[in-house]
């Protein structure tokens, strides 16, 4: 009894769910470094802001697309495999950046290949990890991978901005290259599966099993997943929220406020310094949030993320030419929130879908919700161009998240759902 208790202390998922939320931190810094790097590319190669926007709308899109195509591929060939082989990817793709002379380069390096290979280390690598190995905590276990991006944030972008600052762009990105390296041994060595692999059980149940195998076509398999869940209208509701989320979030954000702050002469370690301030704040937020998906009804934690930062973006253009302190209660207030909504949206997901489909069709929802940050990071880039301010991005998407709070709470209780989250969490 006492080797047993010692055990539980040890399991293993945790093991596994440091290892993808390292992962998915360093993919947020991959993600992160086109912010970074927006203004020293315009003053070196003379690029305007709409063409460097689009390197990060394609890579924002590809992000998306592969989700649910990553989530067949890991079932079919693991989840280890596939994250060795897209860091290694990353690797060459980066170390290629810095020769970069032309524009078509960046959007082949940035938006194309780095734009697929951190697709499959994305929200749906948290998700299917969370199901495989969870049936206790899985709510919790979302919000801790999901805020491993608020975290990647945190560690990373006031590094690249300093380094960028003082010796180059180049070298940030080299330090990012780095890490990668010294990262791969790390999921090669000690990343597993599934909980059979270690001959245990998800925690929360007592059942040993082994995992089912993947069959059906890699490619077609998704899209038949995508056929299913889009005769449901709690998938299209979900979908439209994430669209909008993404909308207001990396794409308009992530992608705009370096850029916005240097339109008001803000430095860009400064700038840097606010989404890393976020990025703390969200580290809080979004595991919070998984908690309290575990516990309340995630229509209504929906409802009030959205409206909340509706009325944060809403605030944000007095914020920029107001000083340092409205901009800091911006930051905080709306870190809270950047991606508070990934747990209580997967949660529904899972729910709705089940374990088996629900990584894939959850990977569609993702689509919608990088389609959504894609227009973004494209449509804000050029509105910037042609009206010489983001004030008029910044608002819409204020606007566009109060709609989505309405949304949100029009999704209806059917299906296993309809049971609770109690009971929910026993059939898993």
């Amino acid at each position: 009894m006492q080797k047993d208790r010692q055990a539980s202390k040890l399991y293993y998922g945790w093991v596994v769910v440091s290892i993808v939320f390292l992962t998915l931190l360093v993919s947020a810094a991959i993600s992160s470094v086109p912010s970074v790097l927006m203004i020293p590319l315009e003053q070196e190669f003379g690029w305007d802001r709409s063409a460097v926007s689009a390197a990060a709308s394609i890579r924002i899109l590809l992000y998306g697309l592969m989700g649910p195509f990553s989530a067949a591929f890991m079932a079919r060939y693991g989840i280890r495999k596939i994250m060795v082989l897209s860091m290694l990817l990353l690797v060459v793709s980066m170390s290629l950046t810095p020769l970069i002379t032309e524009i078509w380069q960046l959007i082949v390096l940035w938006g194309v290949i780095v734009g697929l290979c951190t697709g499959t280390m994305a929200n749906v690598l948290g998700l299917t990890v969370a199901n495989r190995w969870f049936v206790k905590h899985k709510g919790l276990v979302i919000g801790l991978l999901t805020a491993s991006a608020a975290t990647g944030q945190l560690i990373f972008l006031p590094l690249l901005a300093a380094i960028t600052n003082t010796i180059g762009w180049r070298y940030a990105v080299f330090t990012v290259v780095g890490v990668l390296l010294l990262l791969v041994p790390v999921v090669a060595i000690w990343m597993r599966n599934h909980p059979y692999d270690k001959g245990i059980a998800p925690l929360g149940t007592e059942e040993v099993s082994k995992p089912t195998p993947f069959k059906g076509n890699l490619f077609l398999a998704p899209i038949r997943a995508l056929g299913n869940a889009s005769r449901s209208g709690t998938f299209w509701l979900l979908a439209g929220t994430f669209f909008l989320c993404g909308f207001s979030t990396n794409g308009l954000i992530g992608t705009h406020l370096i850029p916005a702050c240097g339109d008001y002469l803000i430095p860009i370690v400064t700038a840097a310094g606010l989404l890393s301030l976020m990025g703390l704040f969200d580290l809080v937020g979004t595991t919070m949030s998984g908690w309290l998906t575990d516990r309340f009804d995630s229509r209504w934690l929906l409802f009030w993320y959205y409206g909340l930062r509706g009325l944060s973006l809403i605030f944000l253009p007095y914020a920029l030419g107001a000083g340092y302190t409205q901009l800091m209660i911006f930051s905080v207030f709306y870190g809270l929130d950047w991606i508070a909504t990934v747990p209580p949206t997967a949660k529904i997901t899972s729910d709705t879908f089940g374990k088996e489909q629900s990584g894939m069709v959850f990977g569609w929802i993702v689509v919608a919700h990088q389609l959504g940050a894609s227009t973004a990071a494209y449509g804000a880039g050029v509105m910037r161009d042609w009206l010489g301010s983001y004030t008029i991005p910044f608002v819409l998407a204020g606007i566009v998240c109060l709609f989505a709070s309405a949304m949100a709470i029009r999704i209806r209780r059917s299906g296993k759902w309809a049971a609770g989250p109690t009971n929910v969490s026993a059939k898993a």
